[in-house]
């Protein structure tokens, strides 16, 4: 990907916002340019993801687990899973007793209180999160390379507040 220069070429995103001016002309059709292209990035980059992961004969969903326990320095409760990953309880319950069974994730019961269920990566998936993640920051910056380090700071900080409004 390269950085766009002179005029910015119509896309996909474009095409769907005209046709709904057209249809509506009495709305506001400029949050489709804006949240149009985040779904539509964020589609993307998750199909293409999807791809990736079927070597592993892992989901999606299935890495967002083995990574939010990668990256935490202890156990996590199903909850903890929940709250980082954004999936429901019921998903993290299916999610993770189909990891245990495949041998990349131990469930175990908290020493303190035995109701509490720790969720814990094994090496194997240890080992997968550290085969993917490099390729996936790759894929990432790719997309992002036509920025300047300013305007990925300015986007985050921006897409940023657009999340906030959506979760507030």
């Amino acid at each position: 990907m390269t950085a766009v220069t002179g005029p910015e070429v119509p896309d996909l995103v474009d095409r769907i916002q005209a046709e709904w001016a057209k249809a509506y002309p009495e709305f506001d059709m400029r949050p489709i340019g804006i949240l149009g292209r985040i779904q539509h990035i964020a589609t993307a980059s998750s199909h293409h993801l999807d791809r990736q992961l079927e070597p592993h004969g892992v989901s999606r969903s299935e890495y967002d687990v083995l990574g939010a326990l990668t990256r935490s320095p202890r156990p996590l409760r199903a909850s903890e899973v929940v709250s980082t990953t954004m999936l429901s309880g019921a998903s993290i319950t299916k999610i993770t007793e189909n990891l245990a069974r495949r041998g990349l994730l131990v469930r175990r019961k908290s020493e303190r209180d035995g109701r509490v269920v720790l969720l814990e990566p094994t090496d194997a998936g240890r080992a997968l999160v550290d085969a993917e993640l490099p390729r996936r920051l790759a894929d990432d910056e790719v997309a992002l390379s036509g920025l300047t380090a300013h305007e990925r700071e300015s986007l985050a900080a921006l897409l940023r507040k657009v999340s906030a409004a959506v979760h507030g």
